[in-house]
């Protein structure tokens, strides 16, 4: 699912509002995980057995799209009412998009910033089953981190024109990578409890359950 969302339950939401203007009228957000030993910004740590338990993220940028609610949205981007949009980089990284402009496809990762809890168990929109969170897609997740693969139109300066949107308007961008065929297609993936609802997707869309 691809809402985006506020950070609750152990984590936190920071907002700097001194960026606003910087990055016209946008913000940057980050998110920590606090440990008890181990607290502090994130820091190359070569000791495996005490990783930093204390990360932040910066958004690169924002993504807009047509959904302004989170009801009746698109579940992902294969549903026929994903939409064309936008991602608008921030200026300090727009060097990184050379090149980019070659591949047809690429994956967005980012902040889903509506979502106001967490849960381990859901029932997802393509089942009325309970699942394990992980083995799903819904947005209630510990980290609430969204992934979507959407089509390329074209590059101009810090925009990247796209297609197949399936996300909240105004969502802040961590990362984009490109699509590659040869590194990310499984065509002898299994797909478990969902193999039932093969081809529902297309014409779902969400509904309140995720609020």
């Amino acid at each position: 699912m691809s809402y985006s969302g506020l950070r609750t339950g152990r984590g936190t939401f920071r907002e700097n509002k001194r960026q606003r203007k910087k990055f016209k009228g946008s913000i940057r957000v980050g998110f920590s995980c606090s440990s008890e030993t181990n607290k502090g910004k994130y820091m190359i740590n070569d000791d495996a057995q005490n990783p930093p338990m204390d990360i932040t993220y910066h958004a690169i940028g924002l993504i807009y799209s047509p959904f302004k609610d989170l009801e009746a949205m698109p579940i992902q981007p294969a549903s026929k009412t994903s939409a064309p949009g936008k991602v608008e980089i921030f200026s300090e990284y727009v060097d990184g998009l050379k090149d980019l402009d070659g591949f047809s496809h690429i994956i967005l990762l980012y902040h889903m910033r509506a979502v106001r809890e967490q849960a381990l168990t859901v029932t997802p929109f393509l089942d009325s089953s309970p699942r394990g969170l992980f083995a799903t897609r819904a947005p209630t997740r510990p980290n609430p981190i969204g992934l979507s693969i959407v089509k390329l139109i074209r590059v101009d300066g810090g925009v990247l024109y796209v297609d197949d949107l399936d996300i909240l308007d105004g969502t802040p961008l961590l990362d984009l990578k490109p699509y590659v065929p040869e590194f990310d297609h499984r065509p002898d993936a299994r797909v478990g409890w969902l193999e039932k609802s093969s081809g529902e997707v297309k014409g779902k869309t969400s509904d309140d359950r995720f609020r």
